[in-house]
């Protein structure tokens, strides 16, 4: 045995697009074998996509993921390759990876963990497979594995490894991101690489799918847990790796051979390398990790970026209001989708200041992007007198001047109906601004600024928000969003005076109950445990449960956070169930 070249094609796939998928697979391939690489690993589900959902219960769909896949193994002369797929046999559909190799699928390996928490639902979708594979290529066993497979301590990685003695374990993953989840894969990958002294490829997917988001950050490690080699995170790669077998094989210290019995049945198969007739130096690279703030702004313009284009729009549009959220969306849209396709659009009203109607047009000019101006005064007023007769019961007058959040919620409707107007007339994709803290309480309009195709922030906190706006500064080493924004006291302007803490409270105590009443399901004790003032627990809790029909409402955006709202948190809208006491409902909420 002498050198192994590997590569790991870190790809963006789009569900669905199976030909597209196709040509993306074959051009990594052929990258690969021109660099003299071995063997040519691909995604979970790189075939089709991740996740299909319930495309995967029409057969059509099924039968052409199969044509697709034969296609590609069609391009792989001279070179192994493991590619995520679908596969069916008789009545029953697995998640797989196929080994391919000269043309021919040689083998279908099925995943045998299937993950139904979170936002997986696999369960739903796929029987489990029940045989774990190695291969030998040129004398050297290398399992193979999918996701799921290798998070368990004791699961089919470990099998592999240590029962069936592969000392190369190789995992495809389509691992969606959130806030530390690669700090956590490290950790969990490292663990495994120790236990079974083996090196393990793990090849993250990356790219937007909907509420998802995969970061890639696919990554090799050494048996002694060490990282060897990085892939990129939020943007394609090919990751390499030569492996001198000789070398690790006599310096690899076995682990006391662990017998696990957990039902698996193992398969293995025999291949021959490919003739490598030149196999050029490819110059080592140190890829470092993202910061903290760094990664979640990556993944929000990633985000964005794919739910757009892969969704056919070219040019997005918002409503850019002066405040720090819409700002923020405006900044990330141009990383996004570049600032000629992207328009904001002001909207003023009668109590809309001249510092923030001021501040949204510098925000505009320092991303270069166009502005439309569209005052609602005066619809405002023919709603308001239209509706004179109907309100007169609550006292308001034609100017506005008395009333209650039907007014306020008049005027976000309007600014909502236009932004909608400007899309269907010129097939923008309309940017929502709303944040988690808002997104939670319900402190945002149903069908008013909760309009459009896209939550951009939904799943960022308040608190976080102005984080992103200083890391996006610090990186343009100018204020393109000004010091003015960042310190006025967040309000959305719709009656005099109004400040976001009339009705919440401070933005810092909102973010830590909600992290742990959303997030980590904590009880009302538990919170108030926490030294939090227990009526200002009950409020918060109140607001979260009975604003679960307009979250449910709202526009898909991009996960961050371990939790949320979506497919991540699934309550009933109809549920008497409260954990906030006994405490009237006007006590709460004073």
């Amino acid at each position: 045995m002498d050198q192994i070249r590997f590569a790991m094609a870190q790809i963006n796939p789009t569900v669905g697009d199976l030909t597209g998928n196709r040509d993306k697979i074959v051009k990594f391939v052929s990258d690969a074998r021109s660099l003299g690489c071995d063997i040519v690993i691909f995604p979970e589900l790189a075939v089709c996509g991740y996740p299909p959902e319930d495309l995967l219960f029409k057969p059509k769909f099924i039968e052409d993921s199969s044509k697709i896949l034969h296609e590609i193994a069609h391009k792989a002369e001279n070179i192994t390759v493991i590619a995520g797929c679908v596969d069916k046999v008789k009545d029953d559909l697995f998640n797989a990876a196929a080994l391919i190799r000269d043309k021919e699928i040689i083998c279908m390996y099925h995943k045998i963990l299937l993950p139904n928490y979170g936002v997986f639902d696999e369960k739903r979708y796929f029987k489990a497979g029940n045989e774990s594979l190695a291969f030998k290529l040129d004398g050297l066993k290398i399992g193979v594995n999918i996701c799921e497979d290798i998070w368990e301590g004791n699961g089919p990685a470990s099998f592999e490894a240590l029962n069936m003695g592969a000392p190369v374990i190789i995992n495809i993953s389509a691992s969606p991101y959130c806030a530390g989840k690669l700090h956590l894969r490290e950790s969990m990958l490292s663990s495994r690489a120790r236990e079974t002294a083996s090196i393990i490829l793990y090849n993250n997917m990356v790219g937007g799918q909907d509420e998802l988001v995969f970061d890639g950050g696919s990554m090799i490690l050494g048996w002694q847990g060490s990282i060897l080699a990085r892939g990129r995170q939020f943007e394609e790669d090919l990751v390499l790796f030569d492996l001198n077998v000789e070398e690790y094989l006599k310096h690899r210290k076995v682990p006391h051979r662990k017998i696990i019995t957990n039902g698996f049945k193992p398969k293995e198969i025999s291949l021959k390398k490919c003739e490598i007739k030149i196999r050029p130096p490819f110059p080592p690279r140190r890829i470092e990790k993202l910061g903290s703030i760094e990664e979640v702004y990556k993944a929000l313009v990633l985000g964005t970026k794919d739910y757009a284009v892969k969704n056919g729009f070219k040019k997005a549009v918002l409503g850019l209001s002066g405040g720090i959220d819409s700002a923020l969306v405006a900044a990330i849209a141009v990383d996004a989708l570049g600032k000629d396709n992207v328009v904001g659009v002001t909207m003023p009203s009668i109590y809309t200041k001249e510092e923030t109607r001021a501040d949204a047009v510098i925000v505009a000019r320092s991303l270069g992007i166009k502005v439309l101006t569209i005052p609602i005064s005066n619809v405002f007023q023919s709603y308001l007198r239209t509706l004179r007769k109907d309100f007169s019961a609550k006292g308001v007058s034609a100017s506005g001047g008395k009333g209650n959040v039907a007014e306020e919620n008049i005027q976000a409707r309007i600014r909502g109906n236009f932004l909608m107007a400007l899309s269907n007339k010129f097939d923008w994709l309309v940017l929502t601004t709303g944040n988690k803290s808002e997104m939670s309480t319900g402190y945002c309009t149903l069908y008013g600024d909760m309009a459009g195709g896209f939550a951009v922030i939904k799943d960022v906190p308040k608190t976080v928000v102005y984080h992103l706006v200083e890391y996006r500064n610090a990186v343009a080493n100018k204020e393109i969003i000004p010091k003015t924004i960042i310190k006025r006291a967040p309000s959305a302007e719709l009656r005099p005076n109004q400040k976001d803490q009339d009705t919440l409270p401070p933005y810092s105590t909102l973010d830590s109950i909600l992290k742990l009443y959303v997030e980590e399901d904590k009880s009302f004790s538990e919170i108030v445990g926490s030294h939090f003032d227990p009526r200002v627990v009950k409020k918060v809790i109140s607001m979260v449960d009975r604003n679960e029909y307009k979250r449910r409402q709202g526009p898909p955006g991009i996960k961050i956070t371990p939790k949320a709202f979506g497919k991540d948190r699934r309550l009933p809208i109809t549920s008497k169930y409260t954990d906030t006491g006994n405490l009237k409902k006007k006590e709460i909420l004073k």
